[in-house]
C-alpha cells in the first residue's frame, strides 16, 4: 500500500541521495547529501538501502504531513523533532501514524538534517541519481503543497504499556560544534606556497555567508603562492582547498565543477567533509594535517560502524515482520580523494 506526504512547510529542503556518480565523466557534479555519514545513517534507520533517496533540510524549519502509516528516521545537526505533537529522538526509527504531522524545528549546532522514509519516495532521476544539479537546472526541491509518493507502509511500532522508546542501537553520534576541526591531506600543489603553507594549520578560519553546497568559502590568514607558472585548468577532487584570491580560501564540496585552474593547497579527507557540511556561517574551522593511511583509517572504521548498525537494524526488523534491505551500497562507491 502506498500513501503520500504533503508538505506544509518545506523551509529549504530538497530530496536527494548519495549522489551522481556517473556525472563526472559527462562533466556534472556529483552533487548528493553533503553529511553523507548522517545520510547514509538515516537510510539505514529507516531499513533502506544507502543509495536510496532521502530529504536534506538545510537551517530552516521543515513540516509535513503523512497520509498513510509511515516509518522514518532523522539523522545530522541537533534539533527538536516532534511527530503528531510528541517529542522523538533522532538518529533512532520513529512510527509515524497517518494524518500525523512530522515536523523538524530549532536546527542547532549544525546546519543540515536528514529526513529517510522506509521505502522512500518517488523523484526524478538522472544518471542514476536524484540528486539535484543547479548547473542543468534538475531537481526536486520542495514547496508547501508538494505531494511526494511513498513506496510502502509501516504500521505503528509502539511500546504498548509506557510508551518509551524501543530503539536504543549504539550508534555513536557525530559531534557537531561551532569551531570545528577538519583533517587534510597535502594537495598537489603545496609546494608552490613555500613556508606561507603553514599558515593553514596556524589559522583559525571563518566560514563565510556566501558559502554553499558548490564550496566553502573561508576569512582568514591566507597562504601564498610563491611560483608565477600558469596553473592549467585540470581535474579537481570534492575536497580540493584552492587559494582563488588574496580574500579567501575556497573548498569544493560536492557541487563543484569537475576541473579547475586554482592551485590545489590541500584536499579534505571524507570524514571531515561530512564536518564541513555541518559548518554555518560564522563557525570557525581550524586544519589539521593527516595523511592518506590515517585517514583510510578513519573512513573505513565509519563504515564499519554504518555496517554494524545495518546488521542491528536487520535482525530488529526481522524480528518485527519489516521488510529491509540488508545489504550495504558503500563497497561499490569510491571515496572522495583525500581520503
Amino acid at each position: 500500500m502506498t500513501g503520500s506526504l504533503i508538505i506544509q512547510q518545506p523551509g529549504n529542503s530538497v530530496v536527494t541521495d548519495l549522489g551522481r556518480f556517473q556525472g563526472p565523466r559527462f562533466g556534472l557534479p556529483v552533487n548528493g547529501a553533503l553529511d553523507q555519514f548522517s545520510a547514509r545513517a538515516a537510510n539505514i534507520l529507516a531499513g533502506n538501502a544507502d543509495k536510496t533517496p532521502l530529504l536534506e533540510i538545510t537551517a530552516l524549519d521543515f513540516r509535513m504531513r503523512a497520509t498513510t502509516d509511515i516509518l522514518i528516521a532523522v539523522t545530522g545537526a541537533p534539533l527538536h523533532l516532534t511527530v503528531g505533537g510528541r517529542e522523538c529522538q533522532q538518529w533512532e526509527p520513529v512510527s509515524v501514524r497517518a494524518g500525523e504531522t512530522v515536523a523538524v524545528r530549532g536546527i542547532t549546532g549544525g546546519l543540515r538534517a536528514y529526513l529517510a522514509i522506509h521505502g522512500s519516495v518517488e523523484a526524478p532521476v538522472l544518471l542514476g541519481s536524484c540528486a539535484p544539479d543547479t548547473v542543468v537546472g534538475f531537481g526536486l526541491r520542495l514547496a508547501e503543497g508538494t505531494e511526494l509518493k511513498t513506496t510502502r507502509t509501516v504500521p505503528p511500532i509502539r511500546q504498548p504499556y509506557f510508551d518509551l522508546p524501543l530503539f536504543r542501537l549504539g550508534l555513536t553520534r557525530p559531534e557537531f560544534s561551532s569551531n570545528a576541526l577538519v583533517e587534510v591531506t597535502d594537495g598537489p600543489d603545496a609546494d608552490d606556497f613555500g613556508e606561507t603553507a603553514d599558515l593553514l594549520f596556524n589559522t583559525e578560519y571563518t566560514v563565510s555567508g556566501r558559502s554553499n553546497h558548490i564550496g566553502l568559502r573561508l576569512g582568514g590568514a591566507l597562504p601564498e603562492r610563491q611560483s608565477t607558472g600558469e596553473v592549467l585548468s585540470r581535474g579537481v577532487p570534492v575536497g580540493a582547498i584552492e587559494v582563488p584570491s588574496r580574500e579567501e580560501l575556497l573548498v569544493l564540496h560536492r557541487g563543484r565543477g569537475v576541473t579547475a585552474g586554482y592551485p590545489v593547497l590541500a584536499v579534505v579527507t571524507s570524514r571531515s567533509l561530512d564536518v564541513l557540511a555541518q559548518a554555518r556561517p560564522g563557525h570557525t574551522i581550524t586544519f589539521r594535517r593527516t595523511t592518506v593511511p590515517e585517514a583510510t583509517a578513519k573512513y573505513r572504521a565509519a563504515l564499519r560502524e554504518l555496517e554494524n548498525l545495518r546488521s542491528t537494524v536487520s535482525t530488529i526488523f526481522g524480528l518485527l515482520g519489516i521488510g529491509i534491505s540488508r545489504q550495504p551500497d558503500w563497497p561499490t562507491l569510491a571515496p572522495a580523494a583525500g581520503t
